[in-house]
């Protein structure tokens, strides 16, 4: 290997880990090239003003990874040569989707990626997955674990990442996130901050399903970035002949519940936050979808409420709206021990705190989406 940085291809390059992995590049000046592939079109993708240079138009090709169709404006470069390193930060994100959808933009991207990246000779494939497949435990899941996805993203997130281990000459490592958080975070987390802010405003204490014990692992969104390079770096010079893990758990040093969540949340707004309790919690799995709408039906009136007394008309993708998919009785807690040990990787935030909680509503109100 040369001294020369290396060449990197971002699938997803717009999505909340996506453009936190080319601000990571870009900040630390890691790379030669960085070329960003998306479906989405930068100005409706909700960049904040720190993403600007790091996720440039002349990095930016629009386009449907998935299809092959489009492979050689995605991977063809000018001077001829292959990328070193390319990044799968894409599919769906959203919950609750049907098979088929799963299946188009989450299972077929990542296997058209991986055999057009081992038909080129890339020495380095990251794939992005989740820790939804593990069979839920209270004590951290490791690598070789029982799996039983969660829900339908988990499953064919966990398809795919059997599929990839059977392309030859195919130089991948897959990285299961758990829960991930930071800065313009639009998911699991700001749905939490969304719905405190509006019980505050309805001064209502905000009840939790389930125990203030349930594991909810975390990892800080910038490093989910750095951990996705290091394993970039590290798949580019480990051995190929099969010896070398190519799966691998990271997470902070946390161990993360919901009672961590709903302290965070209670010293952030000054407000109660307890958990319904076994009894209750178990009536409402019986009927979570009349809960989950129930809960829906108020908190998005309560939201509403509040972006229009405060003159908010482009609030943004935050909303406190619940996922049935996301509310689940069930501890996201994984051990990421191996990786650690075996690239040397450590997290820069190993707490999530109200720091945490703070920070996000922060960028949301930098970016006028906050009530």
């Amino acid at each position: 290997m040369t001294d020369r940085k290396p060449s990197v291809l971002i699938i997803g390059g717009l999505g909340f880990v996506g453009r936190h992995l080319a601000l990571y590049i870009h900040k630390n000046n890691l790379a030669s090239e960085v070329r960003l592939i998306d479906k989405v079109l930068p100005q409706l993708a909700w960049l904040a003003p720190e993403f600007e240079e790091a996720c440039s138009k002349d990095k930016f090709v629009q386009a449907d990874a998935s299809r092959e169709q489009h492979f050689s404006r995605i991977f063809d470069r000018t001077n001829g040569e292959q990328f070193d390193y390319v990044f799968n930060c894409g599919g769906e994100t959203r919950y609750s989707q049907p098979d088929d959808v799963y299946e188009v933009r989450s299972y077929n991207l990542s296997i058209a990626l991986g055999r057009e990246v081992a038909r080129r000779g890339i020495r380095s494939f990251v794939e992005c997955s989740t820790a939804h497949v593990y069979k839920s435990s209270s004590s951290p899941r490791k690598e070789d674990d029982k799996l039983q996805p969660w829900h339908k993203l988990a499953k064919w997130k966990m398809k795919a990442n059997e599929e990839l281990t059977k392309i030859p000459n195919l130089h991948h490592i897959v990285l299961r996130l758990p829960n991930i958080y930071g800065e313009y975070e639009s998911g699991y987390f700001a749905m939490g901050i969304c719905l405190a802010r509006v019980h505050l405003d309805m001064q209502r204490d905000l009840e939790l399903l389930y125990s203030k014990d349930l594991k909810a692992n975390t990892l800080y969104v910038k490093d989910a970035a750095s951990a996705l390079w290091t394993a970039a770096e590290w798949r580019a010079s480990a051995p190929t002949d099969g010896s070398a893990p190519i799966l691998f758990n990271v997470v902070d040093h946390n161990d993360t519940r919901q009672g961590h969540v709903a302290e965070a949340l209670s010293e952030v707004f000054g407000m109660k936050c307890s958990f319904l309790g076994s009894l209750a919690s178990q009536f409402a799995k019986l009927n979570l979808d009349d809960v989950v709408d129930d809960m829906n039906e108020v908190s998005l009136q309560g939201w509403s409420d509040l972006l229009e007394e405060k003159g908010i008309a482009r609030p943004g993708p935050i909303s406190p709206f619940l996922e049935k998919d996301v509310i689940r009785d069930q501890d996201m807690s994984i051990d990421g021990t191996l990786f650690e040990t075996t690239t040397g990787w450590k997290p820069s935030r190993e707490r999530f705190n109200a720091d945490s909680i703070r920070d996000m509503v922060e960028s949301y109100k930098r970016m006028g989406w906050w009530p």
